[in-house]
């Protein structure tokens, strides 16, 4: 066994017995830092001489093969926690992981549905049958009107509807509380499923929840909430990976803004700290836009002369 791979392996052994580390997450390690040694190698390095610059080349060849940046920040965790080994076993005198920045990531446009895609939704559950349809349509509604999150929403009070309101009182993340307008059609979805609640309870009994539920929490689950949507989406003729209650607020932020409201309310509705936070559904319009552009646009047609 070369002295690369009896590192390699020690740091592994360390993983298993030290942090419970899952066989999975073993091979993993093995494989990418035994990628790192194989890079090591063609510069005449090893693990035990390899300095800043060796991870940073390594870095830039991973860039250059068209690795993504989220896998590469992977594998440069793999080295570092390798290098804190070492360092701590006392086997190398520095850490050269300690000066490498990780790999700028970009942040993940969220995934949207269009209006017709949420109209859809909304004639599926207008079209259920009895206190589960009703309840379903008041959820969507709400959803879709608010841009609550999931949390927020399955947790109302009933006393936050108690007077059929043009907007609600939501305690959001930090306790912190903001006022979100309701439409006309989320307000007579509230009073059309106020009138069958208590089919939701056991009978005689009472809840502080306007969604309440038998299970532990007295009011539904975020998970039950996300298998309706799921349920939902199959009737609606949409894939049920592409509905979720996040992908509705983000529908609803991203409609807002699509018909001409300004950031900083938007902000305000979503419960956002930060205004950077809202900024990137401006980028989600701008991507469609883009490619609005890329479809339609006669100039942008393959092989049209100007």
């Amino acid at each position: 066994m070369s002295p690369d791979s009896g590192a390699i392996e020690r740091f592994l052994e360390m993983l298993l017995a030290e942090r419970g580390a899952a066989g999975n997450t073993i091979d993993a390690y093995r494989r990418d830092l035994r990628d790192f040694a194989a890079s090591l190698a063609k510069r005449q390095q090893t693990l035990g001489t390899a300095s800043s610059d060796d991870i940073r080349a390594y870095l830039e060849q991973l860039e250059a093969a068209g690795m993504a940046p989220r896998t590469a920040a992977r594998r440069l965790s793999a080295v570092r926690q390798f290098y804190r080994f070492l360092y701590s076993e006392g086997d190398r005198s520095d850490d050269p992981s300690t000066a490498i920045d990780s790999p700028r990531q970009g942040r993940p446009l969220p995934k949207i549905l269009s209006e017709k895609d949420v109209d859809l939704l909304l004639t599926a559950a207008r079209n259920k049958d009895g206190a589960e349809g009703l309840r379903l349509t008041c959820l969507l509604e709400i959803l879709y009107a608010s841009g609550l999150r999931v949390s927020e929403l399955v947790a109302l009070p009933i006393a936050a509807v108690a007077r059929d309101p043009r907007v609600l009182i939501v305690r959001g993340k930090g306790g912190k509380e903001r006022m979100v307008p309701l439409t006309d059609a989320a307000r007579e979805a509230i009073t059309a499923y106020k009138e069958v609640r208590s089919s939701f309870l056991p009978e005689g009994a009472t809840s502080p929840f306007l969604f309440p539920s038998r299970g532990s929490d007295g009011y539904l689950s975020r998970r039950r909430m996300g298998q309706l949507l799921k349920e939902l989406a199959i009737a609606s003729g949409l894939r049920p990976a592409a509905v979720s209650p996040h992908v509705l607020r983000h529908a609803f932020a991203t409609h807002l803004l699509d018909h001409g409201a300004d950031l900083r309310s938007v902000q305000q509705m979503l419960g956002h700290a930060d205004i950077s936070t809202t900024q990137i559904y401006t980028h989600v319009l701008a991507e469609r836009l883009k490619a609005l552009v890329s479809e339609h646009h006669p100039l942008a047609k393959p092989g049209r002369k100007t």
